[in-house]
């Protein structure tokens, strides 16, 4: 059945405006965008975006908080803020998780769990009283100490993507605000309306007024935030080729940068692993979250005799998938974010099967038998590297199973990719999962884990393209990032000295 798909629910001068002077951006540039509804293809909202001149006027509200109090507050009172925010977030729960729905598409299911994952970051940030000590060491000379401090960076930027509307944005919050900052946070125009509300609740748990903002627009307002002077450090989390202009722009602009980039996360699947715990798996990783996930599994490396089992195995679960607008109930998998997201993911499967990739479950029919912006899960095999679907970030609900010989050839393989943020191994093999673990060059590794996102008091980050700059999400990376130590180098002559030989003395 083919839906025919109305671009707005309404005129659009009946459209809600969001954006603008409601979250700081006192001067909108006139340019707006639609929000969509990504089950229905609707526009739910307009989207008002943030001009060069409203980022200065947000610089300086920032760096006026920053100078007249934040940056002096005590860990007393950061600390207060976190816990009275995460109060707020737990008693909105709810709406938070239909702003995720509704923008995003998620299921309902996957958007509790998104907020959860959220909570967890903010609870990691919990420890910055001991995080953010410094050191101290007596008599590095005669009567002379050197101590070091930590300080704040000044006013920062976190640049966040569409994936995870909540998480991103409130791990980047409560890790900056601990450690002093003031926040401006540019979200993905995709999926404004949760940023909005989480510079809400901040402010409602006692940020001064200006700590933290959100600026909304496109790539000319993420240029504005990473030109002005005024920013000392941006954030950032997309794909590869905006990662690597972020990085390259803010730091010819002198700033400190963190970019997360794109991923092809290879699976290795070995003769000797518990087949259906591992076909489990792997649905779960590659079709959670409509496989918009920078750590999902998006290559099943099948070693040896396993790949016709495992083909089978994953195309026999597929159809008990449940796919649908996210607020169904028992729904499993909702829409792509965009028709433009749609329109990508069908054509690189199109060019796959061009290339000689073996379609075995179709996902691509769904798009025109739903409205809204569906494709259905879609697993391939015989992809092979230089085709389309294995080169490119795909983006979408698509697993691809690589066939080679031995665990060697997997590694290699893996470590030939450009990208390096996620991999895994499903084995029973203590020694296979050792030598996986010591040489695959990637910065998270699972053993029997589909996707290898550690626990949030340890660091999120991957290697080679899939990161620029040397720091990490979360954990102690984030306290590095958005802090820096002064040394400080103290002498205090004692009244006494004369007495006791030690006057000083011209040299001779």
């Amino acid at each position: 059945m083919t839906s025919t798909v109305p671009t707005h629910t309404q005129s659009s001068e009946a459209l809600p405006l969001i954006g603008g002077s409601a979250t700081g951006s006192t001067d909108p540039t006139g340019v707006t965008s639609d929000v969509f509804d990504p089950a229905t293809g609707l526009v739910t909202k307009r989207l008002a975006h943030t001009s060069a001149e409203g980022v200065d006027a947000l610089v300086a509200a920032a760096r006026l908080a920053w100078r007249s109090g934040w940056r002096d507050s005590t860990q007393k009172q950061r600390f207060a803020l976190v816990m009275r925010l995460r109060e707020l977030l737990l008693e909105r729960r709810a709406d938070l998780i239909e702003l995720i729905v509704s923008e995003n598409g998620k299921s309902s299911a996957d958007a509790g769990g998104e907020f959860d994952r959220a909570l967890d970051g903010l609870d990691s940030v919990l420890s910055f009283p001991v995080a953010l000590q410094g050191s101290y060491s007596a008599q590095v000379a005669s009567g002379v100490d050197t101590h070091s401090v930590i300080h704040p960076l000044g006013v920062v930027t976190t640049i966040t993507p569409f994936n995870f509307p909540l998480m991103i944005p409130l791990w980047d919050a409560v890790a900056a605000l601990v450690c002093g900052n003031a926040v401006i946070h540019k979200p993905s125009p995709r999926v404004p309306s949760a940023a909005i509300l989480l510079a809400e609740l901040i402010g409602q748990a006692g940020a001064p007024e200006g700590v933290y903002t959100v600026a909304h627009g496109d790539a000319a307002t993420v240029d504005a935030l990473l030109d002005h002077p005024g920013i000392a450090a941006a954030s950032f989390v997309g794909s590869t080729p905006v990662a690597r202009h972020v990085y390259q722009r803010g730091t010819h602009a002198g700033k400190r940068v963190q970019a997360m980039g794109g991923a092809k996360n290879h699976v290795v699947v070995m003769p000797d692993c518990d087949l259906e715990f591992t076909a489990d798996s792997l649905v779960s990783g590659a079709f959670g979250s409509s496989g918009q996930r920078c750590m999902a599994v998006t290559i099943a490396v099948a070693v040896g005799d396993v790949a016709d089992s495992l083909r089978e195995a994953i195309a026999a679960r597929i159809p008990a998938l449940h796919v649908g607008p996210g607020r169904e109930p028992g729904c499993d998998m909702g829409p792509v974010v965009s028709r433009e997201s749609q329109a990508r993911i069908v054509a690189l499967v199109d060019q796959g099967e061009r290339e000689g990739v073996e379609v075995v479950v179709d996902g691509r029919p769904l798009a025109q038998q739903l409205a809204g912006f569906f494709v259905g899960p879609t697993l391939l095999d015989r992809v092979t590297p230089h085709t389309a679907v294995y080169d490119e970030e795909i983006f979408g609900p698509v697993l691809g199973i690589l066939r080679v010989d031995s665990l060697r050839s997997a590694i290699d393989l893996i470590d030939a990719n450009p990208y390096g943020n996620g991999a895994s191994i499903f084995t029973s093999d203590g020694g296979a999962a050792h030598t996986f673990s010591r040489e695959v060059e990637t910065g998270m590794l699972g053993v029997n884990v589909p996707v290898p996102v550690p626990v949030n008091s340890f660091s999120t980050g991957g290697w080679k393209a899939s990161v620029f700059g040397a720091h990490g999400l979360l954990g102690p990376e984030a306290f590095r990032f958005y802090s820096r130590q002064k040394q400080i180098t103290t002498r205090w002559p004692d009244s006494g000295s004369q007495s006791m030989g030690m006057a000083f003395k011209p040299a001779t």
